[in-house]
Formats: structure tokens, sequence, C-alpha cells
């Protein structure tokens, strides 16, 4: 197992889950990791699309569910006995240590990490296939999100924390001025993911890259439960030299949060992510400059929240999240050990 995750983990995979490609070969080329947690509905669409739209590329699909509690395990099993090793986590192991654990078991060149809450347009996987070989410079590729209604989904890929991003999310620069690349650098502001370019960090919706890289890497780091784990390869990826690419001419549709109805709970593991990633990739000096950042960012966010909650009749009996989010920042400060 990677990525630290080398403590006993109990799981079941199904007896009758074959493993075997869609187009019946014996050693399929890539493999398809989906970890699942309580999106039976999206999951079994995601898992439709994507055998419908693989195109010529040969696979072996591996569903990891993280003990959802809304069937889904039963559901994926009835409807695709024959076409996904299904792996029944018998604990919740977050997104990093189950991806990792489902890794180990691969036995194809190449892995692509692909969300429940996504469908796979035509073309996508094999494209984005062949853009990964055509560059191994990057180690790990992505490609363009869209949401249900066609519109653009930024959060396919971004870029790095700065202090300078940080100051501008924290005074809400990057709220104020979304479009610009200067205020809103995280997010690329104004790059309509239209055009292939270099990118800090490809998002883990749609994630791909070769297993020798995936294992010099030693994949996740479990102690990223969720939020921050993506962040953290692709910058120890780039410490070794790979430039990690988006190309527009693979496509999905991602819907992003789907496991994680409560805003506040999501919010609090991304603040825990952030935090861990600053204390990992930063400079010794930076790391409280940009902690407090995120305090200031958390602080400014509560407050804006209570003034529309007192000026603003519909907000009255259904408080934001931001105020616990702050009352909670014991929870999250110390990050991710």
């Amino acid at each position: 197992m990677t990525g630290g995750d080398r403590h006993g983990i109990e799981a079941v995979t199904d007896p009758a889950m074959t493993g075997a490609s869609p187009n019946g070969d014996a050693v399929p080329e890539l493999t398809v990791i989906m970890v699942s947690y309580n999106t039976r509905e999206l999951t079994l669409v995601a898992l439709d699309t994507l055998f419908a739209n693989a195109g010529r590329v040969t696979m072996d699909v591996i569903v990891w569910d993280n003990a959802s509690s809304d069937g889904s395990a039963d559901a994926i099993a009835a409807r695709f006995a024959d076409r996904v090793r299904l792996v029944r986590s018998c604990e919740n192991l977050g997104f990093a240590a189950a991806n990792n654990a489902a890794a180990a078991s691969a036995r194809t060149g190449w892995l692509l990490l692909l969300n429940p809450d996504t469908q796979t347009h035509p073309g996508a996987i094999e494209n984005l296939l062949q853009f990964a070989k055509a560059h191994p410079e990057a180690g790990i590729v992505g490609g363009r999100t869209v949401f249900p209604d066609g519109s653009l989904n930024i959060a396919s890929c971004w870029n790095r924390m700065t202090i300078w991003s940080l100051f501008c999310r924290a005074t809400g620069l990057s709220r104020v001025f979304p479009g610009s690349a200067f205020f809103n650098p995280e997010a690329i502001g104004g790059w309509r993911r239209d055009s292939v370019r270099h990118v800090d960090i490809v998002v883990g919706c749609f994630l791909m890259i070769s297993k020798p890289t995936w294992e010099k890497l030693d994949g996740f780091r479990g102690k990223y439960f969720m939020f921050g784990e993506e962040a953290d390869l692709c910058l120890r990826a780039a410490g070794l030299g790979y430039r990690p690419m988006i190309t527009p001419d693979a496509q999905i549709v991602h819907h992003v949060g789907a496991s994680y109805a409560d805003n506040e709970e999501r919010i609090i593991k991304v603040l825990k992510g952030r935090v861990t990633l600053i204390r990992d990739h930063w400079q010794r000096l930076a790391r409280p400059i940009g902690i407090g950042l995120l305090l200031v960012w958390v602080l400014n966010r509560k407050t804006v929240e209570g003034s529309l909650s007192r000026f603003s009749k519909g907000a009255a009996g259904a408080p934001g999240p931001w105020r616990s989010v702050w009352e909670r920042r014991g929870e999250w400060l110390p990050g991710y050990e």
C-alpha cells in the first residue's frame, strides 16, 4: 500500500467482480479508480457514462465503497457484476487512503482517479490517455470539467497557495475580481480551461498518472483524509521535475461535493487540508503568515455573513456556516497530523 498507509485495512472484495475490461482484453491499459461514499445514484450514472464513452480504451474499473449507508455497494454489484471490481470497505478511510488501497491492486500502466459524482463525455478518457502519453514531462494530467448545465466548472485545476493568493482571498479581492489572474491567482482567473496549459494542481476528480510515477511518489499521503491530497501529490511531483498539465480535449461533468451535503463540514475539511499544505510545503518563516491569513479569511467571511443576516429578511432563521467554522477553528488549525 502507498502513501504511508501501512496499517491494516479490513475490506471485502466482491467475489463476483472479475475486473475484466469492457472489451474483454486480458490485460487492460488503464485502471479507473472510483471512491464512493453515499452517492448511490450518482455513482451508477458515473459508471454508466464511463463505460458508454470510454471509446477504444481498455480498462479495469475498481470501485472502492467507503462504508456507504445508502446501499451503494449493493446497487453497484447488481448493475455492474461483470464490469467492475467492487471493494466494500468496512470503514470510511477517506479519499486519499482509499485511492491508495485501490491503486495498490492495479495491474495496468496507467491510473485514472475519477469521482463518483461525474459524467464522462465521449472521448474524454481516450483523449486524456493519449495526452498523458504525449506529455510524459507532465507526470500528472487532467481535463476540463463542466456543471450539468454545461457551464464551466473551474475546479478541475488550481494554482498553488501563496501569501499573495491568501491575502487576496482574505481581503475579498478574489471575490471582487474573479476574472483577474492577478487578484484571483489560485483559480487562474479569466482562463476558461479551454487551452492546454501547465498548472500547479490537477484536482483528483479527474486525474491521470502513470503507475510508475504514482509509485515513485508513493501515492497520496494518507494523513490528508479529504481535500488537499491532490495538491500535495502535484507539489511533490513538481519537486521531482514534473509539470502537471490540463487539456480541454478531455471533458467531464462534475457535480462537486456530492458526498458532503453539509457545507460546514466541507469547509472544515478544506481548511484542515490548506493548513496541512502550508505546513508541508511552505518555508518555515512563511507558515504563520499563511495560517494567519486563513484565520483572517474565515473571520471576514463570518463578519460579512453576520451583517447580511441582520439586514436580509430572507436569511432569518437560516444562519450560514462561517460563524460555526470560526468557532470550530480549534478543529482545523492543527491540520491533518
